[in-house]
């Protein structure tokens, strides 16, 4: 059994036809059937019914795909660790970060970073923590600044704060605390297929205030939000991390000190990346992120 035997099988399992797997894979039919028969002669079991019409997995051939996904996740993450090993610190490191991260404190780190490797090639990401997580288990990103909750086990993760919710207004908006006042708002906020976890934390700080909000206008990265409240579109519920990002913004904040809701900020990576510029990031990074939000507080 070879590789290419897996990729062939993998491309019939998915597609269930022989013919758009063939032009996937950029090979005549012929020998992609041939292929996969030289597989199932050596594994000696049927993995595909098959007839004039349509192709079927069978018991066997569906877990085998299970089987055959695990062997190339795992082929493709020991491709990513020996090319880690080969370049060390003179290739490059990949950072995802959600678009709410402070921007002082990762710029202060890629400073570090430079001084402490300067042959480092450092790549930057803005992507939602969903989209990190697939990312980092893929060995994609070298590591993540995401918000939690984070169900992967492939991932280690360390905390980094717990980030309550601010009331954002335009700057000469009256604004009253209240539920009666707020449920008659129009909000802005992400987009709940973007951030679905950040989405439901938003909805019970509402609940708590005792509102269901009105969310009229959906984004995919914080400043978007802020620039869409400062047009006076609407008003936003966000973290309080975000507060002093964006000076230039006309924009008042207000922290709502008895609702203990919160979103936890981790950094993750692949539990068994080696990438020896990783330490000296979440080293830097935790002294440099709570430097500002010592400075915030």
């Amino acid at each position: 059994m070879e590789l290419r035997h897996l990729l062939y099988f993998k491309a019939v399992a998915e597609l269930l036809h022989f013919s758009k797997a063939a032009v996937q894979l950029h090979i005549s039919q012929p020998p992609l059937t041939r292929q996969i028969k030289e597989l199932e002669k050596e594994l000696g079991v049927l993995l595909f019914r098959r007839n004039n019409k349509r192709v079927e997995l069978t018991e066997a051939g569906t877990y085998f795909l299970k089987e055959c996904d695990t062997l190339i996740r795992q082929l493709e993450r020991s491709k990513q660790l020996v090319k880690q090993i080969h370049e060390s610190t003179s290739g490059e490191f990949k950072i995802g970060y959600i678009s709410s991260t402070p921007k002082t404190a990762l710029a202060n780190v890629l400073k570090a970073l430079r001084q402490r490797y300067p042959l480092l090639k450092t790549r930057l990401y803005e992507a939602s923590t969903s989209k990190q997580i697939k990312a980092l288990e893929e060995g994609k990103l070298d590591v993540g600044i995401i918000r939690a909750p984070i169900h992967s086990v492939q991932l280690h993760i360390e905390s980094l704060d717990l980030d309550k919710f601010a009331l954002v207004c335009p700057v000469n908006m009256p604004y009253e605390l209240n539920a009666a006042w707020l449920k008659e708002q129009t909000f802005i906020s992400y987009n709940s297929n973007y951030a679905p976890d950040y989405h439901n934390k938003l909805l019970d700080c509402c609940n708590r205030l005792g509102f269901y909000p009105e969310i009229m206008h959906e984004c995919n990265n914080m400043h978007s939000i802020l620039c869409m409240v400062e047009n006076e579109l609407g008003i936003a519920l966000v973290p309080v991390s975000v507060k002093d990002q964006y000076p230039y913004l006309k924009l008042v904040f207000t922290e709502f000190s008895n609702i203990h809701v919160s979103t936890e900020i981790v950094l993750a990576h692949h539990q068994h990346t080696i990438h020896p510029a990783l330490n000296y990031f979440k080293q830097m990074y935790n002294s440099f992120y709570n430097k500002n939000i010592d400075r915030l507080v």
